[in-house]
C-alpha cells in the first residue's frame, strides 16, 4: 500500500504531465489543494444547495 508523503503531489503530477506530452488525456478527481492548485485546465464542481451545483471551468 502506498503511503501519502511531502512528495508524493510531484510525483503524481510528474506522471500526468508526462502522459500528457504523450498526447493523452487523464481526468482527475482531488480534493488536494497542492493537486488542484498546480492542474492549469480543470473544472471545479461547488455545491450551491442541497441538490444543485455549479461547475466552474477554469483554464
Amino acid at each position: 500500500m502506498a503511503h501519502w508523503t511531502a512528495r508524493t503531489p510531484d510525483a503524481a503530477l510528474n506522471a500526468l504531465e508526462s502522459l500528457r506530452l504523450s498526447g493523452r488525456t487523464i481526468g482527475v478527481i482531488s480534493h488536494i489543494d497542492q493537486l488542484t492548485r498546480r492542474i492549469p485546465v480543470r473544472m471545479d464542481v461547488e455545491r450551491t444547495g442541497v441538490r444543485t451545483s455549479t461547475i466552474h471551468v477554469k483554464g
